[in-house]
């Protein structure tokens, strides 16, 4: 996906507090996850890292680590490389379908992208991540998720949206939320957990969910 046909950079951040449910816990689970597991100098690989919102969590957490990262939108990795100016950080102007950058990596970090790829897509990434990986690395998918039937991702849409129009989300963001959601390609946390194995990941699991949202992670 093109974020420049879909998202502004300059105005990504503000609604996320309103359209991701329990924000602070869905991005501050998978900080912890990296604080808790990977060494405090640790070399980090953020996929599709848009404005750099989710390896900010991090760094203000683990902030003597160095962070690659990747995005295909060269006007979002310009905010992210603003926004993290007193970090360690490089940037790469790439899209997960690339080879990606030389490791090893004691974390992969991703949030709220890899539902944009096919399910075949998201397998074939998820073992090349796991090649990146150093020994003990932790991948880490903070992303959004379909339920384990059709009623519950219909449940979880319509409990989304209540929660979103209570912090302050309008018709219009609404309607353009559901318009970017239409393109996505969701797949159950269990499918995750099963491909994050196929690849070789060890000990995975979901570590927050609230509605479709969802923080898993696996470990080399």
């Amino acid at each position: 996906m093109d974020h420049s046909t879909t998202w502004d950079p300059e105005t990504y951040d503000e609604p996320r507090r309103r359209l991701v449910p329990d924000f602070d816990a869905f991005y501050g689970t998978a900080a912890t996850l990296v604080e808790m597991t990977v060494p405090a100098e640790a070399r980090i690989l953020d996929l599709g890292c848009g404005t750099g919102l989710f390896s900010e969590f991090i760094l203000n957490r683990s902030p003597e680590s160095t962070v690659t990262l990747l995005d295909q939108s060269a006007e979002m990795l310009d905010v992210a490389k603003t926004r993290l100016q007193q970090y360690s950080v490089t940037a790469v102007h790439s899209s997960f379908d690339e080879t990606l950058p030389v490791g090893p990596f004691d974390a992969v970090i991703s949030s709220l992208a890899i539902h944009h790829l096919a399910d075949d897509q998201k397998a074939r990434l998820f073992q090349r991540v796991s090649e990146a990986l150093a020994d003990g690395g932790i991948f880490i998918n903070a992303d959004q998720v379909a339920g384990p039937s059709p009623w519950h991702t219909d449940l979880y849409r319509t409990m989304h949206e209540q929660q979103a129009r209570e912090l302050g989300t309008d018709d219009a963001e609404w309607s353009a939320t559901l318009e970017r959601m239409s393109i996505d390609q969701y797949a159950s946390v269990d499918w995750h957990l099963a491909r994050f194995a196929d690849a070789g990941l060890n000990r995975c699991d979901v570590f927050f969910k609230r509605f479709g949202f969802a923080v898993m992670a696996g470990w080399k």
